[in-house]
């Protein structure tokens, strides 16, 4: 007899093959009429099967115009490809968008415009290497893979989303219209990319309502908890006899972080490179670029290695260049270090951390500022045994970013400010991306305690429409306000965004007296598994592999109010 685990593999992959067939054919049957409809009779000899394929895989897109143009002239059925047709056309239209705002910043004064600009160029190029590796790996899905494949396209397709929005807010510190001409100049290349999003996320669906998940690596079966934590130590005691070590005192191979990275290529993508970052202050903007992948920064310890920076909007830098340390390669691990921005309250919005790399993990990373602290920016990001401070939106982000053990600290603000802790930035309905937080605590620094009158404090707020927050299973301090999060303008994400607080505990943490926006969401325990590391990630293995301690699922529950 055959191997029945073999046959059961061969039957997923056979049913895979033939999964978005059906899909087709359901959403050609549930597909509703109407003016400039197609034809829903599966015998119809008025309409050919590429237009029924291109009506279906178009049906849950937002915006069905641009889909249809997109595939004006596609011959073929197959779902897959007319995926990947319509993510090429989006790649023309960001390519196209890249290359005039590149001719439209030699007519901009105004220096935060062409640093607007510079944002875009940066963003967008980004934006057409996600589009271009999600177009390659269409075809490559497989039976032992789905469950990575699709994780990996809903990730980069959400970062390319995340990266035009970026483009677009770069100008909210500008003058003139020109945020509005660059916003008219992406807006169909927004519209691909939401709905090659959307194709691919209807991917995930399907194969979830299959529950093919546990089979496909989809990291539901994983086993609680990482390593221990002398089995970490002693990975990195290994991993420190082969190191490049930066060392103030010259006792190293080099005395500067940017040194140490300027020595290595400019791409990297076989085992990691660990740099050993001695006790000392570095005063020094350090940015780890895209394709400089596999980076370990290895302190010794967060009151002994600090980086400092002090770049701010007020200093006339955009936010988005402002941060302190900058990870855009893949698979970054940063252990026992501390990273700050010093600008202070009146240096408005100055980032501490931005991580734009996709698997980042950051482990006993203290990071320190006030407004905007951390950029959680794009991918999948995982955080454990941090602390970051900060008072206004000072975790904040678009990323599929998961905190454990972390600890946030709100600071005493600037005059007539208030504190939100978070504030996510999810603007599409198909993106995967979330902040989560788990068995952390919030807390508040002296100061802000003993403030008079009090300073309001709350744990986020909607930073796009539909921004999406989950706590859970962590001690929140009295000083939140009992309310427990903010508007941003006016009524926006009100009823759009999702927020979740689940099993938390301490003075703050009652829910009674909280907004009861339509965003605020009461789950069950089993729902809110849903937002576990495990079922998030879908294929976790990232994390594991790095030794880094790690719980996939819900902890057992502490007494909660």
């Amino acid at each position: 007899m055959g191997d029945p685990i073999s046959k059961r593999k061969g039957l997923i992959a056979a049913c895979l093959s033939t999964l978005l067939v059906i899909a087709v054919i359901v959403a050609i049957v549930t597909t509703t009429g109407g003016e400039g409809g197609i034809s829903h009779s599966l015998g119809s000899t008025n309409v050919d099967s590429t237009t029924k394929s291109v009506a279906a895989i178009c049906s849950t897109t937002q915006y069905q115009e641009t889909c249809h143009a997109s595939l004006e002239g596609a011959n073929t059925t197959d779902p897959k490809k007319l995926i990947e047709t319509a993510i090429n056309v989006a790649v023309e239209k960001v390519s196209n968008a890249l290359r005039q705002s590149s001719l439209m910043k030699e007519a901009a004064e105004d220096p935060m415009t062409r640093q607007a600009f510079d944002v875009c160029r940066d963003v967008l190029e980004n934006a057409v290497d996600d589009l271009k590796r999600s177009v390659e790996q269409i075809d490559a899905v497989e039976a032992d893979t789905v469950g990575e494949y699709v994780a990996d396209l809903r990730t980069w397709l959400s970062a390319v989303v995340t990266n035009q929005e970026t483009c677009v807010d770069a100008f909210e510190n500008t003058t003139g219209d020109t945020g509005q001409e660059m916003r008219n100049l992406l807006r169909t290349a927004m519209e691909l990319s939401s709905n090659g999003l959307a194709m691919v996320t209807d991917i995930a669906d399907f194969v979830g309502s299959l529950q093919l998940e546990d089979v496909l690596g989809g990291g539901r079966n994983l086993a609680a908890g990482g390593e221990e934590e002398d089995v970490v130590e002693r990975r990195l005691v290994e991993a420190l006899n082969s190191t490049i070590v930066v060392a103030k005192d010259g006792s190293g191979n080099f005395s500067t972080i940017n040194e140490a990275l300027a020595s290595l290529p400019k791409t990297n993508n076989g085992s990691q490179i660990v740099i050993h970052i001695k006790a000392g202050v570095y005063n020094e903007n350090v940015d780890i670029p895209k394709g400089l992948n596999k980076i370990v920064f290895i302190g010794d310890g967060m009151n002994a290695t600090r980086i400092t920076g002090n770049k701010s909007v007020a200093a006339g830098v955009q936010t988005y260049y402002t941060a302190t340390l900058i990870v855009s390669g893949e698979d970054f691990l940063g252990k026992n270090m501390a990273v700050e921005n010093t600008a202070g309250p009146d240096g408005h919005q100055a980032v501490a951390v931005r991580v734009s790399g996709d698997r980042a993990i950051l482990f006993n990373v203290r990071m320190d500022g006030y407004q905007d602290t951390l950029n959680a920016d794009t991918h999948r990001q995982y955080y454990r045994n941090c602390t970051i401070s900060g008072t206004i939106d000072f975790v904040f982000g678009n990323s599929l970013s998961l905190f454990q053990d972390c600890t946030f600290i709100t600071r005493k603000p600037g005059p007539k400010q208030g504190c939100m802790v978070t504030a996510q930035g999810r603007s599409d309905p198909k993106s995967n991306t979330a902040i989560i937080i788990q068995n952390s605590r919030f807390t508040a620094e002296p100061a802000l305690l003993a403030a008079k009158p009090p300073v309001p404090a709350y744990l986020g707020r909607p930073w796009k429409e539909l921004s999406r927050t989950i706590i859970m299973q962590s001690e929140i301090g009295g000083f939140i306000n009992r309310t427990g999060w903010a508007r941003w303008i006016e009524d926006i994400g009100l009823d759009t965004c999702y927020y979740v607080e689940y099993g938390n505990r301490g003075p703050g943490a009652d829910t009674a007296g909280r907004v009861t926006w339509k965003g605020i969401r009461k789950v069950t325990a089993e729902q809110v598994k849903s937002w576990t590391g495990g079922v998030v990630y879908r294929n976790d293995t990232w994390i594991k592999a790095s030794g880094v301690p790690y719980v996939p699922t819900l902890l057992p529950q502490k007494s909660a109010n």
